[in-house]
Formats: C-alpha cells, structure tokens, sequence
C-alpha cells in the first residue's frame, strides 16, 4: 500500500497533539506524531500492542516503567506489551511511532 504524506490527514488531537496515521496492514501500523513544546502524553500501556517510538528532531523527556530518558533527534525507544510510557515534549518536536497490530482505536477515531 502507497501512502502519500502529504495527502494524510493531520488530526488535531488537543493539547499539542496531532497524529497522522500512515501505511498499514492489520499487523503493522506507522504514525507520524507532532507535539508542540510543552505537550504531554500521558503515562499508559498497551495490552495488545508493541511500539517503538523513532525521534525524528525535538527533545523529549520519556517515562518508561518509572524511568526517565532524554531523548533528541534519532534515538528510539521499544515499548513491549504492557509496558509502561509516556512522555513530555520540551522543544517542539515530531516523532514516528511503529504499532504491531495495527491500533483500530486510532482508525476509528
């Protein structure tokens, strides 16, 4: 499947977040996130889901499992099954997030 970027749509998903969901399949699923200085996402975990989460510029402080990380321009980090994560966004940045299975949550909403 092609998926043209600049034809995604970018959704406003509030508090400094937007997402763009890109190629997919039932088993995989890539999104494109944008998160303005300051914006949070909130510490939580998938049940059925792995991600790794790719830094393409920005400056981010990540939680994971109560742990925190610095994180800039090409670090990336794997979150498994259950795991827990979050993060705050401390210069504008953009990240591309990779899900196995695809996230029917973010396609329905």
């Amino acid at each position: 499947m092609y998926q043209d970027f600049n034809k995604a749509e970018l959704k406003n998903l509030g508090n400094g977040l937007k997402r763009k969901i890109l190629a997919h399949s039932e088993n995989l699923m890539t999104v494109y996130m944008e998160f303005d200085e300051g914006a949070v996402a909130d510490i939580h975990a998938h049940d059925n889901h792995e991600q790794i989460t790719y830094i393409i510029d920005g400056e981010f402080i990540f939680n994971v499992n109560g742990e925190e990380h610095l994180c800039k321009a090409g670090d990336s980090l794997h979150f498994a099954k259950n795991m827990t994560h979050g993060c705050k966004c401390i210069k504008n940045g953009r990240l591309l997030d990779t899900f196995t299975p695809e996230r029917e949550d973010f396609l329905n909403n």
